[in-house]
């Protein structure tokens, strides 16, 4: 956090007044179940990513990546809040703004971020969400906004969605906005209820493995996926009143699986 500060006032001429995290997450088990309305047991892990911000006196917003030096700072207008793909990586940060703009929390300056993330980008542990909730968490100090962790849980979201467009589920800003120490997060996708479950796997860990195979959502099959999910829910309405594919028990599954 000290070098991040560091770079902040090399990039921005002047101190951070404020620093923030947000971890990355893991999902021990329960698979492109986040979307269909079924379980998912993710836990918060101590990888992710960095901020140190603050506020400006005009309506300049300047974001700068460790991560991604080569593409400098990148300045937009807080009145010029559209996704643009030449935006690159801020697009994540940019989104969060809207859609905390449009439901009514109070930005009415710019700003100035610098981020570094120890996630290794593409690796599947969500660098994504992490930075977008750590967005949230750094614009609701800032500004003060009245927001509580489910509400930034919901604009990231959100964010992948509308913003980005990749049609994931809840899990993974879940899981980094409501990660605990030492425990996962045994969470219904389809009602949000949730139990804190210890983490205590006695001689055992988890070990995370680099295949070198990149994971973007965004560029995946991933939304494919999806689609073919929601086609089978939409067969499967047509003679069983069920909203999600997680509603399903197993002797119904049984009974209709043809």
């Amino acid at each position: 956090m000290e070098q991040l500060q560091q770079i902040f006032i090399d990039k921005f001429g002047t101190a951070g007044t404020g620093m923030y995290f947000a971890p990355g997450r893991i999902n021990l088990i329960g698979e492109h179940t986040d979307y269909n309305g079924g379980y998912v047991f993710p836990a918060a892990i101590t990888l992710g990513t960095y901020a140190v911000a603050r506020k400006r006196e005009d309506q300049l917003i300047q974001l700068y990546s460790e991560n991604f030096p080569e593409k400098g700072v990148i300045s937009f207008s807080l009145d010029e809040l559209d996704y643009r793909k030449e935006d690159d990586w801020t697009n994540y940060p940019k989104g969060v703004v809207r859609f905390l703009k449009e439901a009514g929390q109070v930005i009415d300056r710019g700003f100035d971020i610098a981020f570094y993330g120890n996630i290794p980008n593409g690796a599947g542990l969500s660098s994504s969400a992490s930075i977008e909730l750590l967005t949230g968490v750094c614009l609701k100090d800032l500004f003060d906004l009245t927001l509580t962790t489910l509400d930034l849980v919901k604009i990231g979201k959100k964010v992948e969605n509308e913003f980005i467009g990749v049609n994931s589920g809840i899990m993974d800003q879940f899981a980094i906005g409501m990660g605990q120490k030492d425990h996962a997060l045994l969470l219904d996708t389809n009602t949000l209820n949730y139990e804190v479950v210890p983490a205590a796997f006695g001689d055992y860990v988890v070990a995370i493995m680099n295949t070198n195979k990149r994971r973007e959502l965004a560029d995946s099959k991933y939304n494919e996926r999806r689609a073919e999910c929601e086609e089978a829910l939409a067969r499967l309405q047509k003679s069983l009143a069920i909203d999600s594919l997680g509603a399903l028990d197993e002797a119904t599954f049984l009974q209709i699986q043809h």
